[in-house]
């Protein structure tokens, strides 16, 4: 039975003739009966008495003419809710971020896209790299910020936008580095370090600078959440790493390595070259289009706009 069938059937109900019915979906008479027929011969039963001048309803077609005007409702409704999700009327998108993301405004751009589309509802995860990937890449997220172990994203998944964000040492205010304003990497070996979680973004960008300098950090203290690992170094148990401006909000010295720079590569990530929820790309285009406060990478947005330096 096809939507089509049955709206043909309501049209010669209403019309009272399958020469008016046909004109009425602009299709000739031949195809609207053909089309009716072969309704009837899938339901087993007459639907019209054709004896008289004027087409008239069977008993099996009074029974089916309830449930073909639901069945109609019910299509039409369909079409509206997809027309309502595409127009973004309403929909529902979900991100994940890394707890330590500083180059966008992640809370005011979600407030700029919900004025925008008010109907649109956004969920956000927060978890680490190894986590968001998985959701991202099994479909439980339509996108990601995440902070890729080689420089490379997996298989499967595409980078809208990339940043580069700047690593500082922060330390207690007291601390003999806090008005040094820069630093060498061989200078820390004897410091005690604060570090994140293993998995994170923070702690994957830190192991490899440490890596990449030869510098074997002693780790006194590791944590889960970015606030008590500022309010660690505060305390003056270790320094450590974090993007800068995690530092100045904290109000703590944030002291510049030098030789290398350090810093780390955050990419906006979904899968395929653009997002087949219509929330999701309205979304992935507006956040690759407002940056904070970081210059973006080579990798550009959805539909090949590159979003502005911030």
């Amino acid at each position: 039975m096809e939507i089509r069938q049955l709206r043909h059937f309501m049209a010669v109900v209403t019309e009272g003739s399958f020469t008016a019915a046909a004109r009425r979906e602009l299709i000739v008479q031949s195809a609207l009966s053909t089309s009716v027929r072969n309704l009837e011969r899938e339901l087993g039963a007459d639907l019209f008495d054709r004896t008289g001048r004027r087409v008239v309803l069977t008993e099996a077609g009074r029974a089916l003419l309830p449930r073909a005007r639901s069945l109609l409702a019910g299509a039409e409704e369909a079409r509206h809710a997809v027309a309502d999700v595409a127009g973004l009327a309403t929909g529902r998108v979900a991100i994940g971020t890394i707890q330590t993301l500083t180059c966008v405004d992640l809370p005011a751009e979600l407030a700029t896209f919900h004025r925008r589309f008010p109907g649109v509802q956004v969920s956000v995860r927060d978890a680490p790299v190894g986590e968001l990937t998985e959701a991202l890449r099994a479909g439980e997220l339509d996108l990601a910020y995440l902070v890729p172990d080689a420089g490379d994203l997996p298989e499967g998944l595409t980078p809208y936008a990339t940043w580069q964000e700047e690593l500082v040492l922060i330390t207690a205010p007291d601390h003999p580095l806090a008005t040094a304003g820069r630093t060498l990497i061989r200078d820390l070996a004897d410091e005690p370090f604060v570090d994140f979680r293993a998995g994170t973004g923070l702690e994957t960008a830190v192991r490899r600078l440490a890596a990449h300098c030869g510098l074997e950090r002693r780790i006194t203290c590791d944590v889960t959440q970015i606030g008590l690992l500022v309010d660690l170094v505060r305390a003056g148990i270790g320094v450590a790493f974090v993007p800068r401006r995690i530092g100045e909000r904290a109000g703590l010295p944030c002291v510049e390595i030098r030789q290398p720079e350090p810093g780390r590569t955050v990419v906006l990530a979904g899968r395929g070259p653009r997002p087949r929820n219509p929330a999701a790309a309205a979304l992935a285009g507006h956040l690759t289009g407002r940056v904070t406060d970081a210059a973006p990478a080579a990798a550009g947005p959805p539909g090949g706009r590159r979003p502005p330096a911030g």
